[in-house]
Parts: C-alpha cells; structure tokens; sequence
C-alpha cells in the first residue's frame, strides 16, 4: 500500500512573485464570479510576513481577511470592484460548500486524473493547481439547501483541519480554498489549469471523486512491494 508520505506532492520553483498585472487579475477574478464562484478577500504576502496584523499568524496570505467570510462571499462584480480598489494586492479566497465543492488532491494523482476524466468526458469543470503542487478540482455542491439532505463524509476539510488530510480532502461547507491569482508567501501563485467559464454546469462530485479514487488504486497496485530484509 502506497504510504501517506510517498502520495506527498513535490514542491514546484516559484515563479515570478510579482504575478500578473491589475487588468489581468481583475479579470481572473471576475471571471470566476461570472462562473459562479462565491469569492471573498484574503490576506496576502507583504514583506516577509503576512498583510493581517495578526502575531505570528497560523497560515499567512492564506485565510480570509474578515472573520465573516461565509456572508461576504459574493459572485457581485460592484463587490469586487470594491474590494480591489481597498486592497489592490489581495487575494481571494473561493467558499465552497455553496454553488461549488473542492476536491483537492497531490499533483500526481490530480495529473492522472484529469486524463481520465478527460477520457469520460470533455468537460472535467474547473481545476486549479496550487502550492505544494496540488490539484483543485472544483465540481457541484453535494451541500443541499435542505440541512436535513446535506450528508457529511470523513474527507470533509476545514480551513483548521488542513494538515490532517495530506492526501485526498474534499472542501465542502465551512471551508475555502484560495483562488487564482492568490500568491502564496514563497511567491508561487495559484493558477488554473482549465479555468472556469461562464454558464458552464459544474460536474458532479461523486463522478470526478470516482475517478480520483481509481487512479489513486490502480497507482497503489503499480508499486513494486518493498524487499523483505532477511537475517543471514
């Protein structure tokens, strides 16, 4: 069985930290809103440190600016616009659980399955790859309006639970994930591998986790088994 630290992603070179100009991240932005996307201001890199005033904060560039996130979270361009004229450099983080779901997986597994879904389908919904080379899948929320019909599932990941699913988490209700072009302290920036569009269904969950789930098999069985040490 493939052991949780060889599912470990490799971490990638950073890339320019200076990222794309003000035009260009309007527009990510408001193209992901346009898909649908429910997205809110986070803090960003700002010297050696993160933008919140926050003493030695727990995840810096890499949580909400407000601790109302879940309401804030808006798809309203005027919100945007707002936003981005108080803070030009800050990131955004998605809120799922709401219109979209995450699946967020390590790079080698995301890598295989997007050739499989691929193979199923053409469209496999939004992907996007951040740092340390992981891949984003985001797909229809399984949270319904009703509470009642709404199921939890152990892959659940919370913004404070992150470290505790190295390899397969699934951000649903309460949780969040930062959004193209958010930079992450080393400099690398999040961006997308197939970028949401406009009017285009999000996939199913349970289909995109499918596939994940057989890549992720079929990898375990390619593993050679480790030779057995013998006395002699």
């Amino acid at each position: 069985m493939r052991t949780v630290s060889r599912l470990l992603p490799r971490r990638r070179s950073a890339p320019d930290s200076a990222g794309p100009g003000p035009e260009e991240r309007a527009r990510l932005l408001a193209a992901a809103q346009a898909a649908g996307l429910l997205i809110a201001p986070a803090a960003h890199p700002l010297g050696y440190g993160c933008s919140c005033d926050r003493v030695g904060c727990p995840t810096p560039a890499a949580h909400p600016v407000s601790f109302g996130w879940q309401t804030q979270a808006s798809d309203d361009p005027a919100h945007l616009e707002r936003w981005l004229a108080a803070d030009p450099e800050a990131n955004f983080v998605a809120a799922t659980g709401i219109t979209h779901d995450v699946l967020d997986v390590p790079g080698p597994i995301g890598r295989a399955a997007l050739t499989r879904i691929a193979a199923d389908a053409p469209e496999a919904g939004p992907v996007a790859i951040t740092e340390p080379d992981r891949y984003q899948f985001f797909t229809a929320s399984r949270a319904a309006i009703d509470e009642d019909e709404w199921w939890p599932c152990e892959l659940d990941c919370h913004p404070e639970t992150v470290d505790e699913h190295p390899g397969l988490r699934w951000h649903c209700r309460g949780s969040y994930v930062l959004l193209p072009p958010s930079r992450h302290m080393s400099g690398a920036a999040v961006s997308w591998f197939r970028a949401p569009v406009a009017g285009a269904a999000p996939p199913d969950p349970v289909r995109v986790l499918a596939a994940i789930a057989e890549v992720w098999e079929e990898l375990d069985a390619s593993e050679e088994p480790e030779e057995e040490l013998t006395a002699g």
